[in-house]
């Protein structure tokens, strides 16, 4: 095997092989910086792997020589290829040749658990390649063991296949032959806290949690953030993250401050990794201690010198919790595109997008179009603007929560999107160049009109991963997930999605929303409009059509669809005659306009009916924001009388909503409620009296405040106690998996959640699942 390349040691011939992230590290230990220590395994050895693959079949024997140029548009083949290639790589053998040295250089860490970080170098003439693939490769954590290294190795090296990988090289024109994936390996200590540094001119941000950084990378706690002003160091303000979970290092021998820990479970995929649930006390805390935070803060000013105005660090802290050692662990200096950040909203939908802006400043205006791939900037946006945003890029609005509609249909759509960001149709003009960070909730102005600059900007576009228009197939179902005993669901609504979410690791539909479905067949009309019309069975044929395609694609696997939940203000471009109220946060929803109005519910019955007729039985009835045991007894009335209770699978549930719901329960099921499906959006709104469409309600509008998780606790006994099933589909999993642990130890029967968050999803059941499982064990052996 070829040497390997100590951080300390690595030459400027070398970055090819090191690849960019362990060269800017070895810039930086070698100018005396506390950067944790590490070697890379060259790019070289994976090249010898993959000539050495023993296969008879072309498309493995000749992948040394591969163009990777598929054809992405089938993404059926995408998934096929991509999933072959990995399993050939992850089944193939790492020789001792190769293993033996990084084992024994390894062992001088004293360490039990090791990172290894793919570092990548592009060789192309394409500017800016190598900035451009965050998100695109993972880390891997494994034991320090011989086996455990070779495994880890080839999940680093498989990467590079997947199918997301497959559609960037494909879209950038990169060919196999100018990918050098070098491995940087690194020990893992348990850590006080962990997080980010980020500069630029006009402020500088710090991100912390507590334990290891691996919480904040996958999204399952919302760090601490620190504002700090360039310069001087001051901090200028700090707020209070949520963190109910950590990260530490499954080594008792070690001492680490972190041992024993309560509440703790190996995490599945990262053996020697576990997580523990934080005390009560320390979620209220923040992470950093002010020597530790000024430590950080004179390290950027040192690094200023190095690296520039702007650029990232990941750091962390470890040791024991008196005498902690602060570490580089990774370092990204600036791009030479000048973003400028001047708006600050609520991050709604991930991703990062370049575009030019479109700005609406009446939404009551709506055009017959958009131009494809811009950056939508408008007041706010109702259901009714779905089938416009089908072309768009990005999506700015000045109101609007997380759980807003923007932020809702963005999330389904795949759309990256920013809400709450306040005089955003003012501030912009159409026309400007954006960049929009979905993940950070921020708009960055692009400065300049260069060649490379534009070119960089669509370069950015081109993250399949980040980008809508580049309709990126979701993951596929794959053999090394946990088997979970929660059942996941996921939430649709656009049919046009049925074929990229089918296949997703999930056990049906939990919430198909008929509102935004029939978006899609209604030409911007009202219901009432086509009955009154005389067009009732023409209507009746296409709805009957769309839920068909949903229960067909997912049969047998079961699709509750929720009937319609209108309010008036929802829909204007929809607004019917027969609506005489006045707006009001919450109007005439639900089964109460069921009672006002019956003639909608009943065509949506028969078009339920007309599926049962065609032969399919997996769909279900879910009844919205049902006020009262009488709206419920008049639906089910209306539910037999259209003859669908007569298939002996059908199943009428409720949403778990309105707080009554809490109060009446047993009733019900009494009445006839087969299920429940609990909505974490509307059940907090109307248990702490905050509209979920205000933004600026953010903080106030938290679905993990005390009331409304006991609220749900108290909905998941109850039903438990009635032997009914009980579902939640609000954003509250999906938005806070912490969440989950909960749902898990209380007893959920399942969960649903958008196809974006299906995969984090998937993992934090099967966490929550295996800590329930270990602390049985420990308690049995008590």
């Amino acid at each position: 095997m070829n040497k390997l390349y100590w951080l300390d040691q690595i030459k400027l011939q070398d970055r090819a092989k090191v690849g960019d992230k362990a060269f800017y590290l070895s810039k930086i230990i070698q100018r005396g910086y506390p950067v944790m220590p590490g070697f890379v395994v060259s790019a070289e050895i994976l090249w010898q792997f993959l000539e050495h693959l023993n296969s008879s079949e072309s498309l493995v024997a000749d992948l040394p020589h591969s163009s990777l140029h598929l054809d992405v548009t089938n993404w059926r083949q995408l998934q096929q290829v991509a999933s072959r290639l990995r399993q050939e790589i992850l089944t193939a053998t790492v020789t001792q040749e190769w293993v033996s040295p990084i084992f024994q250089a390894a062992r001088e860490w004293q360490t039990s658990c090791l990172i290894l970080r793919p570092s990548l170098a592009v060789s192309t003439a394409t500017p800016g390649i190598n900035n451009n693939i965050s998100g695109l490769l993972e880390s891997v954590f494994c034991q320090c063991e011989p086996e455990a290294i070779a495994l880890a190795l080839k999940r680093t090296w498989s990467q590079i296949f997947r199918a997301r990988s497959l559609l960037y090289w494909q879209h950038l024109g990169i060919n196999l032959q100018q990918i050098n994936l070098a491995v940087l390996v690194q020990p893992v200590e348990n850590a006080i806290a962990s997080g980010s540094l980020t500069t630029n001119a006009s402020g500088w941000e710090i991100e912390a949690t507590l334990g290891l950084g691996i919480a904040i990378a996958l999204g399952e706690v919302q760090p601490d953030v620190y504002y700090i002003q360039p310069g001087t160091g001051v901090v200028l303000e700090q707020q209070l993250g949520n963190k109910m979970l950590g990260y530490g290092v499954d080594d008792a021998a070690s001492g680490a401050f972190l041992q024993p820990m309560p509440n703790s479970a190996l995490t599945p995929d990262r053996t020697c990794l576990i997580t523990y649930m934080l005390p009560e006390a320390q979620q209220k805390q923040y992470s950093l201690q002010e020597e530790y935070l000024q430590q950080i803060i004179a390290l950027g000013t040192q690094l200023v010198s190095e690296l520039g105005k702007t650029f990232t660090i990941k750091w962390t802290i470890a040791g024991k919790i008196t005498s902690g050692k602060l570490y580089i662990t990774q370092v990204s200096p600036s791009k030479s595109i000048s973003h400028t950040h001047f708006i600050k909203g609520l991050g709604a939908a991930g991703g990062r997008v370049v575009a030019t802006a479109l700005v609406i400043t009446n939404p009551q205006q709506k055009p017959e179009q958009l131009p494809k791939g811009v950056i939508l900037v408008v007041p706010t946006i109702t259901p009714d603007w779905l089938p416009l945003l089908q072309q768009v890029g990005g999506i700015i609005t000045e109101q609007g929560g997380l759980t807003s509609h923007a932020a809702i249909l963005a999330r389904e759509l795949g759309i990256t999107a920013v809400v709450n960001a306040t005089s955003a149709t003012t501030l912009i003009q159409t026309g400007e160049r954006l960049l929009l960070d979905g993940d950070r909730g921020e708009v960055y102005r692009i400065k300049g009109d260069s060649k490379e600059e534009m070119d960089r900007g669509r370069e950015e576009n081109l993250l399949p991963f980040h980008h809508p228009n580049a309709k990126a197939p979701h993951p596929a179902v794959t053999s090394h997930l946990p088997m979970i005993a929660t059942q996941l669901l996921v939430n649709l609504s656009q049919s046009t999605l049925i074929e990229q979410v089918q296949n997703l690791p999930v056990d049906g539909v939990g919430l198909l929303r008929s509102e935004l479905m029939v978006l899609n067949i209604l030409n911007g009309q009202h219901p009432n409009s086509w009955i009154l019309s005389g067009r009732q069975a023409e209507l009746l044929e296409l709805w009957s059509e769309q839920i068909m395609q949903f229960a067909r694609a997912f049969a047998p696997r079961p699709v509750f669809y929720r009937s319609l939940d209108w309010r008036s203000q929802d829909l204007p471009s929809l607004r019917d005659s027969l609506e005489s109220s006045p707006q009001s946060m919450l109007g005439e929803r639900g089964t109460f306009s069921y009672l006002r109005n019956p003639a909608v519910f009943e065509l949506e019955l028969k078009a339920l009916a007309s599926v049962q007729e065609a032969g399919y039985t997996n769909v279900n009835l879910l009844l919205p924001f049902v006020r009262t045991v009488e709206e419920f007894v008049f639906c089910r009335r209306k539910v037999e009388q259209a003859f669908l209770t007569e298939v002996a699978q059908f199943q009428l549930w409720m949403m778990a909503e309105v707080p009554s719901v809490l109060f009446l329960l047993p009733e019900y099921v009494k009445a006839g409620a087969a299920g429940i499906s609990i909505g974490t959006n509307d059940l907090t709104q109307l248990l702490l009296g905050v509209d979920r469409e205000q933004g600026q309600l953010a903080k106030v509008f938290n679905e993990r405040h005390p009331a409304v998780m006991s609220a749900i606790a108290q909905l998941i006994q109850m039903a438990k106690s009635a032997d009914i099933p009980c579902s939640i589909c609000g954003q509250a999993p999906a938005l806070y998996p912490e969440i989950i642990d909960k749902l898990v130890e209380w007893g959920i029967t399942s969960i649903s959640v958008e196809p974006e968050a299906v995969e984090r999803t998937y993992q934090a059941i099967a966490r929550a699942e295996q800590r329930l499982i270990l602390a049985a064990a420990r308690r049995k052996l008590n």
